[in-house]
C-alpha cells in the first residue's frame, strides 16, 4: 500500500517511519481504543478523554490516509459512521504492546504503588506479571 508521507524527505530508520504514523499525544490512545472494539466518533471521544473534537477527526483522517484506521459510512437517516483498525492497524497494536508492558512495568506502577520506585531502579529484582491486553493500561 502506497501512503500518504505528510513531511517530506526521506525516513532515517524504522523507527522514524513509525513514529511519523503514530506521533502526537492521542493517536496511539486512539489506536488502543479501536483495538478494543468498532466505535463511533462519540464513542471513541469519551474513550480518549481530554481529546477535542478537531482533534480527534484530525487523526482520525491521517490514520485513515495511513491506512491503520478504517471508516464505514452506513447509509442510514441519521447517518451512522464507525471507525475500526485495518490488518495494518492491528499489527502496529501488536508492535506497540511491548511499548505499553515497558510504560506499565517502569512508570505507571511507580507512580501508582507506594515503594515501587526501588524495583524499578536498574539491578532491581522485578515480579514478573503478566502482560495486560489493549486498554487494560
Amino acid at each position: 500500500m502506497t501512503r500518504i508521507v505528510r513531511r517530506p524527505g526521506a525516513f532515517v530508520c524504522g523507527i522514524d517511519a513509525a513514529m511519523d504514523v503514530i506521533g502526537g499525544k492521542w493517536k496511539v490512545l486512539i489506536l488502543w481504543a479501536l483495538n478494543e472494539k468498532t466505535c463511533r466518533f462519540g464513542e471513541l471521544r469519551r474513550a480518549v478523554p481530554g481529546v477535542t473534537e478537531k482533534v480527534l477527526s484530525s487523526h482520525l483522517k491521517e490514520l485513515e490516509d495511513d491506512g491503520i484506521v478504517h471508516r464505514e459510512v452506513f447509509a442510514e437517516v441519521p447517518p451512522r459512521v464507525e471507525y475500526s483498525l485495518t490488518p495494518l492497524g492491528l499489527s502496529l497494536n501488536a508492535a506497540l504492546e511491548p511499548l505499553g508492558a515497558w510504560g506499565r512495568d517502569h512508570i505507571y506502577r511507580s507512580a501508582e504503588e507506594p515503594g515501587a520506585e526501588a524495583a524499578a531502579e536498574p539491578g532491581a529484582e522485578v515480579a514478573a506479571e503478566p502482560v495486560a491486553g489493549p486498554g487494560q493500561r
